[in-house]
Formats: structure tokens, C-alpha cells, sequence
């Protein structure tokens, strides 16, 4: 059954992104002029994302406190990391972000179009200046009222349980002086496995978003420090939510 599921899920998904690209290559050559963030790409991404999710047959989905990430300034946006698929459902939240991409996202056919065209920032993981550049390119995207997604673990889980937390999104919101809001989601690790094409399907997916976390309640400079203090409430939130809390 997940075999023949499988085929459906890639088959609609891929479609899907065949059968909207041109519209969104179109919208994005017309605006290019008018929209210099390449906010209107990432709205219809955005869209796109939920209503794929939606014809997919293989989860369920629980969203709990989008509302809070509604804010009126832009704060740094963190997640933990369970499966590829996580940044179609983090879509799902419509928040105003930039995505921070790896460079091999970019080379691939079609999303790697996609992700140019929304204006993604790219980082290499193994250049050094590409890593600065990234901390320049989302500072100014955060002075400019934009948010910054960031998964800290920097890769996916290999275990669906919460990694260490690398310093770059923590230094970034202590330097820009903005809040960070968490996210902790579960359930996605298991649906595809890593270098895997067979989806497994029945997964409850859950999507909570907490209160924002001002610079003034940071307590420290210390981007490590932060990064520990945050992995640390994640992951004992991992719990809570497993729980059923």
C-alpha cells in the first residue's frame, strides 16, 4: 500500500510543480520591477505549499499558535529539523520569511528555480565567506522588516530527536536585536526516509509556534549560551508535545 501510495504522492507532487511553474514564472518576470524583496514569489509559495500538503494522502496535520508568530516587527524564525518535507510544512504558516537554503537546493531542477525566483539566501556550508555573506544578506533582510527562517540543527535528524544547535541564527538576532520565535514540529522524520523514495503514510503531524522571545529576555550576549538555552526549551517542548501537552 505505501508503494502505490508512494507513486501517487510523487506523481501528484510533481505535477504540481510542473503544472504551476510557468504561472509562477510569469508573476515573478511581471512584479520583478515592483518587488525587490521577492515578497510576492514567497506568498504564492506559500499557497502553493498548503495546498499541496493538502492533496497529498499521507498525514494529518495539527497547527497550534500560528497567531503568534503574526508579529509586527521581524524576528529570527527557528525549527528543529525532522525531514526534507518540513519546509513544505513550515509554508504552511504563511509567516513573511526568507528561507535559508544550502547551495545543493539550489542546483536542483525546478525547486532550485523556485528558490531563486522567491530570492532565498544561499549558503555554502563548507565556505567560510559564504557564511558571512549569509549573516550580511539576513541582517539586511531583517532591517528591511523581512524575518529569517533557520533551521539551527543545520541538518536533519537522523533519529527525529533534537540536535545541537549550531550559533549562527542566535548571533544574528542578538546582533540585529530581534526577537526569536520557535517552532517545534513532529512527526514528519518517519514519513520519508533520507536518500528514500517510498513514503510511509498515517502520520500525525504537529506544528506548534511559541511566544516570541524579545532581546531584552535573552539574558546574555553569549551566542552559544542562547543557543543552549533555546535547545535546551525545544527540546523539553519535543516532549510536552509527544506528550500530549
Amino acid at each position: 500500500m505505501d508503494i502505490l501510495k508512494s507513486i501517487a504522492v510523487w506523481f501528484i507532487g510533481i505535477v504540481y510543480m510542473l503544472l504551476f511553474f510557468p504561472l509562477t514564472f510569469i508573476i515573478w518576470f511581471l512584479v520583478l520591477p515592483f518587488d525587490s524583496q521577492r515578497r510576492v514569489i514567497h506568498w504564492i509559495l506559500n499557497w502553493q505549499s498548503r495546498i499541496l500538503v493538502w492533496l497529498l494522502p499521507i498525514w494529518t496535520i495539527r497547527i497550534e499558535g500560528r497567531e503568534k508568530g503574526l508579529l509586527d516587527s521581524p524576528c529570527v524564525i527557528i525549527s528543529n529539523h525532522q525531514s526534507i518535507l518540513d519546509i513544505l510544512l513550515i509554508n504552511c504558516l504563511r509567516y513573511r520569511l526568507k528561507w535559508i537554503s544550502k547551495i545543493e537546493n539550489m542546483k536542483l531542477p525546478v525547486l532550485g528555480w523556485y528558490l531563486k525566483m522567491a530570492g532565498y539566501i544561499v549558503i555554502d556550508r563548507g565556505n567560510p565567506e559564504s557564511k558571512e555573506e549569509m549573516m550580511d544578506k539576513s541582517f539586511r533582510c531583517l532591517k528591511d522588516e523581512t524575518s529569517i527562517m533557520m533551521f539551527p540543527e543545520g541538518t536533519r535528524s537522523p533519529d527525529c530527536e533534537i540536535g545541537f544547535f549550531k550559533r549562527g541564527a542566535f548571533q544574528l538576532a542578538i546582533n540585529a536585536q530581534v526577537p526569536i520565535l520557535p517552532i517545534v514540529l513532529d512527526g514528519s522524520g518517519g514519513i520519508l526516509p533520507k536518500h528514500g523514495l517510498i513514503f510511509t503514510t498515517g502520520h500525525k503531524i504537529r506544528i506548534k509556534v511559541f511566544d516570541p522571545v524579545k532581546p531584552g529576555s535573552f539574558n546574555t550576549d553569549d551566542p552559544d549560551i542562547l543557543s543552549q538555552n533555546f535547545g535546551n526549551f525545544m527540546k523539553k517542548a519535543l516532549e510536552d508535545l509527544r506528550s500530549g501537552k
